[in-house]
């Protein structure tokens, strides 16, 4: 994968159309719920590359994301041969760390099979600690965090698990 360019309109970033691989399929006959991960990782490494942290970025600069937390939701079970694609937003950012929402839909029919809240960190992968952003990075993680931030909040946003209140 190259870097690709920053995503100028204010909706989220999308992702390319992703099929199912046979593989993923448990014995429940759905996706099993390690390849949402997989699934979502791959495409927010395309959001990544679009603000210029791809694969040359590592090769270029030495630096790096990693995620420290992610919370993933399973709304509905996608099968085989169903084409899925991730909508992604930035909520926020600071000079380290990037609060990202993720939403893995089924490609043609649009309802959310999964939702992917996660922290990511920036990474000098010299001494494998947590660093700013350099300014270009930072200036573009900026401007996608505030084109996202005129979007309507995704469902799911800021949930926590926990069991539900009796009354």
């Amino acid at each position: 994968m190259t870097d690709m360019p920053v995503q100028t309109d204010a909706g989220p970033f999308l992702s390319t159309v992703k099929q199912l691989e046979p593989d993923w399929i448990d014995y429940n006959g759905h996706l099993n719920m390690a390849y949402y991960n997989v699934i979502m990782d791959r495409s927010i490494d395309e959001l990544f590359a679009a603000m210029g942290m791809g694969p040359t970025y590592l090769a270029s600069r030495n630096c790096s994301t990693m995620t420290a937390e992610a919370h993933v939701r399973y709304l509905r079970e996608v099968h085989l041969g169903d084409p899925v694609q991730v909508t992604m937003y930035v909520i926020a950012a600071d000079e380290k760390r990037m609060h990202t929402f993720q939403e893995m839909k089924h490609a043609t029919e649009g309802w959310i099979s999964a939702t992917s809240e996660n922290m990511t960190l920036h990474i000098d992968m010299s001494v494998r600690k947590v660093a700013p952003f350099p300014p270009d990075i930072a200036a573009r993680v900026q401007a996608m965090a505030a084109a996202h931030a005129q979007t309507k909040r995704p469902d799911g946003l800021n949930r926590r698990i926990e069991m539900p209140v009796k009354k």
